[in-house]
């Protein structure tokens, strides 16, 4: 079965650090892996993006402070996060960009369940 699973939220002081990890399985043909995430009363946003060929891209709001990177194994995607303020406070989400069948020319959107990450002294 195809899985997303987030990882390394918490509680943090603002100008704290944070990663973030994401493990996907079951997945053929991985076009680009994402962060999104989504704040009370607001509405998801973009955070950063490494596709399959490492071509990275980040919202202008984190730029400089947040850096994505492939994880250890296949199919997994890091974000490492610096001083970090209670504006990023949200639910944080992995997004897997991936074919829904070998050669498709159709790509999908596969979203985790999210992790909470809270910025708060």
């Amino acid at each position: 079965q195809k899985q997303v699973v987030e990882s390394g939220g918490g509680l943090v002081q603002p100008g704290g650090s944070l990663k973030l990890s994401c493990a996907a399985s079951g997945f053929s043909q991985v076009t680009a892996m994402a962060w999104y995430r989504q704040a009370p009363g607001k509405q998801r946003e973009f955070v950063a993006i490494i596709t399959s060929t490492g071509i990275k891209q980040y919202a202008d709001s984190v730029k400089g402070r947040f850096t994505i990177s492939s994880g250890t194994g296949n199919n997994m995607v890091d974000l490492q996060m610096s001083s970090l303020t209670p504006e990023d406070t949200a639910v944080y989400y992995c997004n897997i960009r991936a074919r829904a069948r070998a050669f498709s020319v159709t790509i999908y959107d596969n979203w985790g369940q999210g992790t909470q990450v809270t910025v708060s002294s």
